[in-house]
């Protein structure tokens, strides 16, 4: 069976990254399609498949503004060439859904979300305040057009599949089509506690991304007189910083290694924005931590409160910092926060693909789900 695996860009190892690679490893003879690969920016599993690319390859820069070639998204992920496949798999949080499908091939969809911007987040990304009224007024149009696009092309993927029952919400909203869930895989073989005890920081690990809030966890660390350290790298970290006061400090782009260090050494993990599904907080988990989160989305199918960590019910600053508090309140088991996590393996993950795989490809040539 010819299988071709199609992923929106390769330009880092972050939760969408890490579903695409245990796939590769799950089927190592397919053959990996992507906008735009930047060598040597995700795992050894992803580089061994040799991605093909788009034209905006070819683009100046692509490999770092490649976010600015946005409108040409969808003529680029239809012009890939996916003739000669049995199977399609896309693993999409922006395009790679719309991937055109040679008949008789099946395309099955692990959609990681519709896209935010073009559907419900766009303040958050092209707020006047953030872009200007001109760049906005620009955004909006090209936003309006890319989700007609969107919509228009939910039918090609003969089946979803969800990363959390959050996000199966949403394609039933924007895609009119229903989605079975499968959680991301979080390599909690890795990821493990150490014995070491709880130190007295909070800890975020994200992209420094608009819709991932982290503004409020700076505002609210201020707030509790805690200490906050952050790791990641993204747009806004010169925006995050000025904004930061002398308790919070930014650790820029770490290994994982360095990440598991991290957690192990922290008081708690902070996911201040509402996430599709959120790795980072089940990765803490399996490191014996205990997560304080927003009670929306994702965050609500992997933390548990009172046993795994708190969840706050309004995404401010002052909830966010008596989140703080209560925490640093309170005792957690971490063997038993630890266990929870285990649920999310890669194993599990790596079985119930496989088993959605040969459904689909039993499942009469033209059905939908």
């Amino acid at each position: 069976m010819r299988i071709a695996l199609v992923h929106d860009w390769l330009t880092g190892m972050r939760g969408g990254e890490r579903a695409l690679e245990v796939l590769c490893e799950l089927y190592p003879s397919a053959d990996l399609h992507t906008l735009v690969h930047v060598p040597g920016s995700v795992s050894p599993a992803i580089e061994r498949l040799a991605p093909r690319t788009s034209f905006l390859q070819r683009l100046p820069r692509a490999g770092r503004l490649y976010r600015y070639y946005l409108p040409l998204f969808p003529a680029a992920i239809e012009r890939l060439d996916l003739s000669g496949y049995d199977l399609v798999i896309s693993t999409s949080h922006c395009v790679a859904k719309s991937a055109i499908a040679a008949p008789p091939a099946r395309h099955l969809c692990y959609c990681f979300t519709p896209m935010r911007y073009a559907w419900d987040q766009f303040e958050q990304y092209f707020g006047r305040a953030r872009v200007g009224t001109v760049r906005r007024a620009a955004a909006r149009i090209a936003m309006r057009r890319l989700a007609r696009w969107d919509a228009a092309t939910a039918g090609r993927p003969n089946r979803y599949v969800a990363i959390s029952h959050y996000v199966a919400s949403r394609i039933r909203r924007y895609y009119n089509r229903e989605a079975v869930v499968v959680y991301p895989p979080v390599d909690t073989a890795f990821f493990h506690p150490d014995g070491r005890p709880p130190g007295r920081h909070f800890l975020i690990v994200s992209a420094l991304v608009p819709y991932k809030r982290i503004d409020v966890a700076i505002e609210a660390a201020g707030l509790a007189g805690v200490d906050l350290r952050i790791v990641g790298d993204g747009p806004e970290r010169q925006r995050l910083q000025a904004s930061a006061g002398p308790q919070v400090t930014f650790q820029g782009r770490r290994s994982d290694a360095e990440v598991r260090e991290m957690y192990r050494s922290a008081l708690a993990v902070v996911l201040p924005g509402e996430e599709d599904f959120g790795i980072v907080p089940v990765e803490a988990q399996a490191c014996g931590r205990p997560v304080l989160a927003l009670a929306r989305g994702g965050a609500l199918e992997t933390v548990v409160p009172g046993r795994t960590g708190v969840l706050v019910d309004a995404d401010s600053p002052q909830a966010m910092a008596e989140g703080m508090r209560r925490l640093a309140a309170s005792t957690f088991d971490s063997a038993d926060i630890r266990a929870h996590a285990e649920r999310f393996g890669r194993d599990r993950f790596r079985g119930e693909m496989q088993m959605l795989v040969d459904e689909t490809m039993a499942a009469p040539g033209a059905a939908r789900w």
